[in-house]
């Protein structure tokens, strides 16, 4: 029967139970990782109906913070939280989150050139972790900004390590020509850059960036971010209603898929403006904004993506939107929301949550979330911690597209594998034994794992032989959510350089 299925699977980009391939390698213990990290992960705590949608706890950053904050995420076991103005001056803090109601700083660092930042993206280079965020410095003759970097190798004690201005950065407007978010993939960092398009920075060395190319849209594209899935990536906007779905198979050549530059519409075919995007699984999540706010959902797997779902709110104006297993996180500026959204298809609302101030961003992380404001917050309180459900969350992360897609042929050598997942993942449990990548020969392909948010990248260390069919194998107990919740069963794929895939065993 499963031969049967076979080229239906294919078809459809859905990784097979085929087995695992020729002679594939001892890659040891899928769970090996959460020996090395170094906190206690995610929220433990449960909860009374009563206590669901409000706040249990503030999250504050240091002496410095000025009430101006955005997503935050879990890294290494900790929770990290980001807190920086538009005009630089700022930091990060970390959290014990394990009670999400009693949450306790373990380490925290200011920078006076750091800016706000929209995504936080990790990269292990060597022995040290580091995080790439947005700077800006005032200069007698203006100002310049780019990226700036933090060795978080120690998260007691995260440091500034470096900073790169990147040309055509213009301040104060703070939106048009400036940095707006990062994805980190292998040795670039893709940066987006509004006007200034897409921005790819060297990366290998943290403590010396260096900018390798830059990609401006035809027409001009306002880009707000840049997600990287693989050879696929999403460019969306900062406000507007066009979006271009990349082929990144050369990942310093970015170059719009036949069919993927397309408009933003909702349920009834107008073109909408959107503010910021994200991918969850198989989907490209935008937030509306302008004449109301809400949730709108595509398809991307595809190389036309297609609109699948939307939730409007009149009273709306769209921030963030994040995914979190059958549930959407919203920040809608006057208000944010939990929605249920148990099928592609159904989006309805769980709760409103309230915050005074610019509600721009609520983030899952586990059975709570973070609903933070970037202005007009009350003082010592632009982020919250609500619970949103009462048990902590036990279900592990699944998986809804990959690049390239299962079976997929005359993939480019220079091709990176990037796994699209329905919730972020714990970045440090990714590692060649949680994702397991081998040739036909039975030779281990060894590389660089990244993981931001909901997204798994592997970089290969050396280009693809040709005519070659790769194996990729994701073991239960592996690559896991930001509570501790691993792939609960193995996945299987493959992809071929080559016309055709090899018989696997």
């Amino acid at each position: 029967m499963l031969r049967a299925l076979l080229p239906l699977l294919l078809l459809l980009g859905c990784p097979t139970v085929e087995p695992e391939g020729p002679a594939a390698p001892d890659f040891g213990p899928p769970d090996a990782w959460r020996d090395a990290l170094s906190g206690p992960g995610g929220s433990q705590a449960s909860f009374a109906p009563a206590d669901l949608h409000q706040p249990c706890a503030y999250l504050t950053g240091g002496p410095e913070d000025r009430d101006h904050h955005n997503l935050a995420v879990m890294h290494d076991g900790y929770l990290v939280l980001p807190w920086a103005p538009e005009d630089g001056g700022g930091g990060i803090t970390l959290f014990d989150f394990t009670d999400p109601c009693q949450p306790v700083k373990v380490g925290e660092a200011f920078s006076p050139t750091m800016r706000e930042s929209h995504t936080l993206s990790f990269g292990e280079v060597g022995d040290r972790q580091y995080l790439a965020v947005d700077y800006h410095r005032d200069l007698a003759e203006g100002a310049e900004g780019g990226i700036g970097f933090w060795d978080v190798t120690d998260p007691t004690d995260p440091q500034w390590v470096s900073e790169l201005a990147l040309p055509g950065y213009d301040y104060p407007d703070a939106y048009l020509f400036v940095t707006l978010s990062t994805f980190w993939q292998g040795d670039v960092l893709y940066v987006a850059g509004a006007f200034n398009g897409v921005l790819m920075v060297d990366v290998s060395d943290p403590l010396q960036p260096a900018l390798i190319g830059q990609h401006r849209f035809e027409p001009a594209l306002l880009v707000g971010s840049f997600h990287v899935i693989g050879n696929r990536a999403l460019a969306a906007p900062a406000g507007g209603a066009r979006a271009v779905w990349v082929d990144l198979s050369d990942p310093l050549l970015p170059a719009p898929l036949p069919g993927g530059d397309f408009d933003i519409r909702d349920a009834s075919g107008i073109a909408v403006s959107s503010y910021f995007s994200n991918v969850s699984g198989g989907h490209a999540l935008f937030a509306r904004n302008h004449n109301g706010g809400g949730p709108i959902v595509y398809d991307l797997q595809r190389d036309t993506p297609s609109f699948v779902a939307d939730h409007f709110t009149p009273l709306g104006d769209g921030g963030y939107v994040f995914g979190h297993e059958d549930h959407l996180f919203f920040g809608d500026s006057n208000f944010g929301s939990v929605y249920a959204w148990p099928d592609p298809r159904t989006i309805s609302e769980v709760a409103p949550l309230a915050l005074r101030g610019d509600l721009d961003t609520v983030t899952p992380v586990g059975n709570v979330a973070v609903v933070a404001v970037d202005d007009n917050a009350d003082p010592g309180q632009s982020s919250a911690v609500m619970p949103w459900a009462l048990e902590p969350d036990a279900r592990g992360p699944r998986l809804g597209m990959s690049s390239p897609r299962d079976g997929e042929t005359l993939v480019a050598s220079t091709t990176r594998l990037g796994l699209s997942f329905d919730e972020m993942i714990e970045a440090r449990s990714v590692d060649s034994a949680s994702l397991q990548v081998w040739d036909e020969d039975g030779r281990r392909v060894r590389g660089r794992f990244h993981a931001q948010e909901n997204i798994v990248n592997f970089t290969p260390e050396q280009a693809l032989e040709p005519d070659t069919t790769y194996f990729v194998r994701l073991p239960a107990g592996g690559i896991s959510d930001g509570t501790g919740n691993a792939l609960d069963a193995d996945l299987h794929l493959s992809f071929s350089t080559g016309e055709s895939l090899a018989e696997p065993l």
